[in-house]
């Protein structure tokens, strides 16, 4: 956002990235989760693109590491697309060990007898928590659950929870995975859920300098269209972003629901963008519905054939996509 921009509308910060915005959704939430790590469990927590997700297990991390009842794991590495179980095993090991330069056998055999001696020697419940989690390849899904069982035999315990989108929990409910997906406590984490307005107000608090008033540079109307139509933290930020800067070329203060009207996407509701928030680009929907990348690309765009479209329709839904 642009330093004049901000100047001319009184605000510290830009309206993105705030916070921690706390509902009683969140508190309930987190403590489900905690209490599923207690008893060792493969966890999935599941919501759309730009809802909190990352926030709420930053958040739920924290409070683990601060307690000290729980030894907290995680992999850093960037390329989430790569990530497999060596990998993760590898995070548990620097994270487990109690030496600077930590030593990981190349045979399966030795390194997994030397994790069961890590978890007897640390004494302490372990979470390993496992970001975009729904790019995880269904072979290394499996594999976490006998990972938990490893640990279970060699007299420790772990808990496994996975991060995604929606498409994470679809793909747990799917046949083929049914040995992992029933063994798998999911939560779905909502959002702000009914909340938008009162999340308007606390964003438009912080960002604001002090004695400045929300009227003073958005309107009622406005917030509560922005709260009407938006649902997610992320498009909420983007869009008073938006908002202002567009207000600000014409010089208009405060900003009113005509501007918000203006600069709100008529696409949002469209279905490739509703599919791209529940984690579904193309090629994974070409593969889970057997079906060419050039009929998706025409269904996306409202283009293929009526009886094609309602068939791989037909099949999305059953799937438990937003169609």
């Amino acid at each position: 956002m642009l330093t004049e921009v901000m100047r001319f509308y009184d605000l510290l910060r830009p309206p993105t990235d705030v916070g921690f915005f706390e509902t009683e959704h969140h508190t309930q939430v987190a403590r489900d989760i905690r209490a599923a790590i207690a008893g060792g469990r493969l966890i999935a927590v599941t919501a759309v693109i730009g809802s909190g997700k990352t926030l709420l297990s930053r958040r739920l991390r924290a409070d683990l590491e601060r307690e000290g009842r729980v030894i907290v794991s995680r992999s850093l590495s960037v390329d989430k697309a790569k990530i497999t179980v060596p990998l993760l095993l590898a995070a548990l090991f620097y994270d487990l060990s109690p030496e600077k330069t930590v030593t990981i056998s190349s045979q399966s055999e030795r390194r997994e007898r030397d994790l069961q001696e890590l978890f007897r020697r640390a004494r302490k419940p372990v979470a390993l928590f496992i970001d975009d989690a729904h790019d995880l390849h269904p072979k290394t899904l499996t594999a976490l659950k006998r990972l938990i069982e490893l640990v279970a035999e060699g007299g420790g315990q772990l808990s496994i929870v996975l991060i995604g989108h929606p498409k994470l929990k679809n793909d747990l409910r799917r046949p083929k995975m049914e040995e992992i997906g029933d063994r798998t406590t999911v939560f779905e984490f909502g959002g702000l859920r009914d909340r938008q307005r009162d999340y308007i107000d606390w964003v438009m608090k912080a960002s604001l300098q002090d004695g400045i008033a929300q009227a003073d540079v958005l309107t009622d109307g406005a917030a509560t269209l922005l709260a009407a139509k938006l649902k997610t933290p992320l498009q909420i930020g983007q869009h008073l972003v938006r908002a202002f800067e567009a207000a600000f070329e014409i010089g208009a203060k405060p900003v009113d629901a005509d501007m918000i009207d203006a600069v709100l996407s008529r696409q949002l509701d469209e279905l490739e963008p509703r599919l791209t928030r529940n984690g579904y680009d193309l090629r994974s929907l070409a593969e889970q519905f057997d079906a060419k990348p050039g009929e998706v690309r025409r269904l996306l765009r409202g283009e293929l054939e009526a009886a094609r479209a309602a068939e791989l329709l037909d099949e999305m839904r059953a799937a438990g996509l937003p169609t």
